[in-house]
């Protein structure tokens, strides 16, 4: 069964999200094996662009174990503000071409509320922005697996609400 990995920074604290987290969680069962890896997020007590530096570079340390455990026919796509944007159709077409192409499993990386460590871009495969708004990280995790879910159905041709 393809494998989709959300490899995220932080946990998700409010009830209204892990419910829609659970739901679309519940819903992708059908057509993918999924697992939201929540790495610790590092804290800050000072805001200096050294300390947020010396936690993103913990952060990518917690992300490279993660991604290095994991098979060859892996594809890593970054979620970056400064990534590619494309439209639902597009993103189910890529999606769609990645299974085609032997790929049996996608990590979608989620940085933390900072970003993410530069070092991180040496394995990723594609940047992907669903908007050049900021999202809170954990109501972003909730946007993302809709989206999974949604490009399945695409996938699958089945309907789903527009």
């Amino acid at each position: 069964m393809f494998k989709i990995n959300v490899i995220c920074i932080g946990k998700i604290k409010e009830e209204y999200l892990t419910s829609g987290i659970y739901e679309y969680s519940k819903r992708l069962k059908r057509f993918c094996d999924l697992n939201i890896i929540e790495l610790r997020e590092e804290s800050i007590f000072n805001e200096s662009s050294e300390n947020i530096n010396m936690a993103l570079e913990k952060e990518f340390c917690l992300i490279e174990n993660n991604i290095k455990k994991q098979n060859n026919n892996k594809y890593n796509i970054l979620l970056d503000i400064n990534g590619e944007m494309l439209n639902t159709i597009e993103f189910a077409k890529k999606i769609f071409d990645l299974q085609n192409n032997n790929i049996s499993q996608i990590n979608f990386i989620i940085g933390s509320s900072y970003g993410i460590s530069n070092k991180v871009l040496k394995y990723i495969d594609f940047k992907l922005s669903f908007s050049k708004m900021t999202y809170p990280h954990q109501l972003f995790r909730l946007i993302l697996l809709e989206q999974i879910y949604r490009i399945f159905k695409i996938n699958n041709n089945e309907i789903y609400h527009k």
